[in-house]
């Protein structure tokens, strides 16, 4: 190599050497991977950097990628103008920061874009990263409908619509997801298969997403109350996955019967008057046409329901139902009901006319009657049973006799059928007069009022003597006339005489009239004097306490006890003697001196 050719090497190696120390800066873009928001909230874009030499010159543009295209929404520089670009999709919803964080206002899910963050830093060249943006939107409870079509049938060849469920708005794009009595179906598009779904997807202008998906599918008479229910499922920041029901439906399943159900719907045994109502039916859907007898003739019913209004005895028999379903004429679609009506035939007394009777006579009835099981016959006095033989006899009678008598029939195994009669008892003979009341007043010259009761029939006239200002009412079988008077000297002293007399006869007591005070006085003397009497008695029982035990020598009395010591030779016993004068004794306990002469 000539001389000329090495030193133009030598220039080309140095210009090299300048050029790739010129070219040797770097530039280094910080962005998240990606960021996550709600639609119509804000989204912030974060960007940094760093040059590498500094350079005076940095300028910040983000960009978005739509639809393989890159376009710049906005740009800045260092100590320069933050501007964001016309005519973008982002355009009156996007600003850019001091710190080049790109800002976008009320997200649409459209805004879901790659974003580049691109540095410009003259000689130390250029850098950018991308961050993606991710829009979320819950979306509306799913709505799940049955098809307008008529009833699905078992044993069909292909498949059938179930229902269609329907959820709107959602962003990203949900999923829908069918279950069956609680348990998720698998996801099948296969039209060869018994059970498959057809999902649809539509975009709309908003962006969001509306998912449909019909469930077809070969049903068994075992899906008759199947419970069919979808789900939509979803995605939310966070990596959440969130699902929504909807509403539940069943599907209206045709299939044949097999067996027939005749059933009487009274709970209680069936007496006359009821209304008796029998049921059939089937196990198939729908149900057959429905023919009914009593005893092997026709009687109607309606739909699947015989119903017997006011039953009477005559309506027990063997009741059936017949059906006919012809997609199984095979099947024994019948059932019987044997019908008992339970009854108790009206109740018959002897003798049936109200009896009249004497004060003191005998009356006796006989009741009867007769039913379709076990029955009672009781005679009655208001709730007081007095006979259950069907007899009731009634001697020596009085005026507390008098009155409405009962006699009811009833069938214990059925309740409530019943069945009675009445008779009525008069009781004639003399007044008579209930004991009479004594009559008290605070003072002499008070008024008094006095009540004479009295039975008779028929009803008795009184009279009182002396008059006053008079009443009378009738309290049951008794009359009983009220008199207001004045308590004078003549009253308060003989009293006040009630009269009553009927065609029968008389009867007459007197009402003696105290006065209230005089009897308060008495009961306070005879306090005093029941007082006075419990204190002596209590005394007499101290004094007989203290004598004896001053016999015993519990208690010391009036003097000193005379004591004496046995001498002789005792060993180390020693025995004492006490001697106790009579007359001091009994002078200790009552108190006294003793005489000489005691």
């Amino acid at each position: 190599m000539d001389g000329i050719a090495l030193g133009r090497a030598s220039l080309l190696c140095t210009l090299l050497l300048w050029a790739f120390q010129v070219c040797s800066g770097t530039v280094t873009v910080q962005v998240a991977p990606k960021m996550e928001v709600l639609k119509g909230d804000t989204a912030k874009l974060p960007c940094t950097y760093n040059v590498s030499p500094s350079s005076s010159n940095t300028v910040v543009e983000w960009y978005i990628e739509d639809q393989g295209i890159r376009k710049r929404v906005a740009f800045g520089s260092e100590g320069g103008a933050l501007k964001s670009d016309d005519s973008t999709p982002l355009t009156g919803r996007v600003t850019i920061g001091q710190d080049f964080t790109l800002t976008i206002s009320s997200v649409q899910p459209t805004d879901e874009l790659v974003f580049y963050c691109q540095v410009t830093a003259g000689p130390a060249g250029v850098g950018a990263e991308s961050t993606m943006l991710k829009v979320f939107f819950a979306p509306e409870k799913p709505e799940l409908t049955r098809p307008s079509s008529q009833a699905i049938s078992v044993g069909e060849t292909t498949s059938s619509e179930i229902g269609t469920c329907v959820t709107k708005n959602g962003h990203p794009q949900p999923r829908i997801i069918w279950f069956k009595d609680g348990q998720p179906l698998p996801e099948v598009k296969d039209k060869r298969e018994k059970t498959y779904m057809i999902p649809s997807l539509v975009k709309e202008a908003s962006g969001l997403y509306t998912v449909k998906s019909t469930l077809y599918m070969q049903p068994t008479k075992a899906d008759k109350d199947s419970v069919f229910q979808c789900t939509v499922e979803y995605s939310m920041p966070g990596d959440q996955i969130k699902q929504k029901k909807s509403d539940t439906i069943t599907i209206n399943l045709n299939y044949p019967s097999e067996k027939a159900t005749f059933s009487l719907l009274n709970t209680d045994p069936v007496k006359e008057g009821d209304t008796v109502t029998m049921k059939c039916e089937t196990d198939g859907n729908p149900q057959p046409e429905f023919d009914f007898t009593k005893d092997d003739e026709a009687v109607r019913g309606q739909g699947g329901l015989l119903t017997l209004k006011s039953v009477k005895r005559t309506d027990s028999g063997v009741y059936k139902c017949t059906a006919i379903d012809f997609d199984n004429l095979e099947a024994d679609l019948s059932g019987t009901i044997p019908l008992t009506v339970q009854y108790i035939d009206p109740v018959t007394v002897t003798p049936v006319q109200p009896q009249v009777v004497m004060l003191g006579d005998k009356v006796e009835w006989q009741c009867k009657t007769k039913a379709s099981a076990p029955h009672t016959v009781q005679w009655k006095k208001g709730s007081e049973v007095l006979s259950q033989d069907g007899t009731l006899s009634i001697q020596d009678v009085s005026y507390d006799k008098a009155g409405e008598y009962m006699c009811v029939g009833a069938v214990p195994s059925v309740p409530g059928l019943t069945a009675q009669a009445s008779v009525n008892l008069t009781v004639k003979g003399k007044p008579m007069i209930e004991t009479p009341t004594v009559g008290e007043v605070g003072k002499e010259g008070d008024m008094v009022t006095l009540k004479c009761s009295a039975y008779g029939s028929p009803a008795p006239q009184f009279t009182w003597k002396p008059s006053g200002k008079e009443s009378v009412s009738v309290e049951g079988n008794k009359v009983v006339s009220t008199v207001t008077l004045q308590a004078t000297a003549e009253v308060m002293k003989a009293g006040v005489t009630c009269e009553v007399s009927n065609e029968y006869g008389t009867d007459s007591k007197t009402f003696l009239v105290s006065l209230k005070r005089a009897d308060k006085q008495q009961g306070g003397s005879s306090g005093v004097v029941i007082a006075v009497v419990v204190c002596v008695l209590l005394l007499l029982l101290l004094v007989t306490l203290i004598y004896f035990l001053n016999k015993k020598s519990k208690l010391p009395c009036g003097k000193k006890d005379k004591k004496e010591v046995a001498s002789g030779d005792v060993k180390n016993d020693i025995v004492v003697e006490m001697k106790t004068d009579k007359a001091n004794e009994e002078a200790g306990l009552l108190n006294k001196r003793p005489s000489a002469e005691q």
